[in-house]
Order: C-alpha cells, then sequence, then structure tokens
C-alpha cells in the first residue's frame, strides 16, 4: 500500500511554462470548504475569506518571482482576555520560486523567502497559506485588551526578606 501524500489545505498550482517575457497574474482565493482546514493548520479560531493576488516574472532560467498582496479576515482567540475577536490581514511579500535543492541558507531574515517548485509547477494556494502564517501575531490581543493592573506589579522576590534583615546586621 502507498502512503498518501500530503496536499495543502489550498492547493493552486501554476505551470510555469506559462509565465511569458511580461510575467503574469493570477489571483487566488480559498473556497468556503477549504477554510476550515486552513484554520485548523494555522490554529486560529476561524478563517472567514483569503485571497491573495500574485504578480509572478521570471528572475533566471529557472526562478521565479512572486510578488503578493495578501487580504485575510481571521478569528483568533485574545492573550490577555481569552475573547475571540476578528480582524483584518492585509500583507505584501516576495518569495522566489526554485528547483529543488536550490535555494540557498541565507540566514538574513530580509533576504526573499525562497520556496521549491515539484516538477514543471509552483503552488501559489500553499505559498499564500505559508504567508498569512507568517503574517499572523502569535500573540493576538483584542483591540484595546490590557492586562489587569495586578498582573503587571512585580512579584516581590522571595529573597528580599533576608537580604532586608542581612543589612539590618
Amino acid at each position: 500500500m502507498t502512503p498518501e501524500l500530503h496536499r495543502p489545505e489550498l492547493h493552486r498550482p501554476v505551470a510555469l511554462d506559462r509565465i511569458g517575457p511580461r510575467g503574469m497574474t493570477v489571483d487566488i482565493e480559498a473556497k468556503p470548504d477549504e477554510l476550515p482546514a486552513i484554520a485548523a493548520r494555522l490554529h486560529v479560531l476561524a478563517l472567514e475569506s483569503l485571497h491573495c493576488a500574485f504578480k509572478l516574472r521570471r528572475v533566471g532560467a529557472s526562478t521565479v518571482e512572486a510578488e503578493g498582496a495578501l487580504r485575510a479576515q481571521v478569528t483568533e482567540t485574545c492573550v490577555v482576555s481569552l475573547d475571540p475577536f476578528s480582524h483584518d490581514v492585509a500583507e505584501t511579500f516576495t518569495v522566489h520560486f526554485v528547483p529543488p535543492g536550490a535555494e540557498d541558507d541565507n540566514p538574513d531574515p530580509e533576504a526573499v523567502d525562497q520556496i521549491p517548485y515539484a516538477g514543471a509547477a509552483a503552488d501559489l494556494g500553499e505559498a499564500a497559506v505559508e504567508q498569512l502564517a507568517l503574517a499572523l501575531d502569535p500573540f493576538p490581543r483584542k483591540p484595546g485588551a490590557a492586562l489587569p493592573a495586578e498582573a503587571s506589579e512585580e512579584t516581590p522576590n522571595p529573597f528580599a526578606a533576608l537580604l532586608a534583615r542581612r543589612s539590618q546586621e
């Protein structure tokens, strides 16, 4: 029995040979039945919408540059109040689709991300989901949420009394 390959929740392959000398634009949008699986993968309460507009162009014999404009509406849990809240995510990004094994190990966080493509197609849906994951705040806060005053006060040092006693001697 052959193991089933993982198929991304938002699979939108684009044949790289369709990209002409002037480039091409591609819009992708998650369908309503795809949104719950993406939300589960990203560990958010809900994903109401996900849209990404791509501008693709060749930058070498085997590399394709993709400039993306991502828009999504997400429902998350506030880390302060634990209330669910919805908010919009808008992000622009640039990635390079490169042949497998051609990725470089540039440690610079400002460097353009490189995504290997399989065969002769790049999966723009998977790239959009990955960019949404990067755009999400790891500690989401509902607008106006603040820690209670007692939570922000400094906790006393348990050795403060010993230090005070020692300094009296």
